[in-house]
């Protein structure tokens, strides 16, 4: 199995990269992210077919991994000396996005609610309390 943060440090490397003018970087740290996050998506659509439940993370994965082809794309013909469109960016913060929605979703899996009715208890009256504690005892 692969690393499924592997790909998004080498997005978020990318994106900080070309934020900072390392446009060089940014474009090999872009390149070098296709195959990993080809790999993440693979992976994911693999768990898909076994059966396991991983279809939000397959479908993410593999619209991260388009992004990041599409960055990798527009960053590689850029004109030299020229600053990349800003589609590089935006395609590797939506990367970033499709990225983090499994996470954020697994953290607030815990917050919903269920809409089972839950059982309702009838109170003992206290004849019946006196007679349970005598047995008890």
């Amino acid at each position: 199995m692969g690393s499924r943060l592997l790909p998004l440090l080498l997005a978020t490397a990318a994106l900080a990269a070309g934020a900072l003018g390392l446009r060089g970087l940014a474009l090999w740290l872009g390149l070098l992210a296709v195959p990993v996050a080809a790999a993440a998506a693979f992976v994911a659509v693999s768990e898909v077919l076994e059966g396991r439940p991983a279809l939000l993370r397959a479908v993410t994965s593999g619209l991260a991994l388009a992004l990041v082809v599409v960055a990798s794309a527009v960053r590689e013909n850029a004109a030299t000396g020229k600053a990349p469109s800003p589609l590089a960016t935006w395609a590797l913060l939506l990367c970033l996005l499709a990225y983090a929605v499994p996470a954020v979703l697994w953290v607030l899996a815990p917050l919903r609610i269920s809409r089972q009715p839950q059982p309702h208890r009838r109170r003992l009256r206290r004849a019946e309390v006196d007679e349970l504690l005598s047995r008890a005892a």
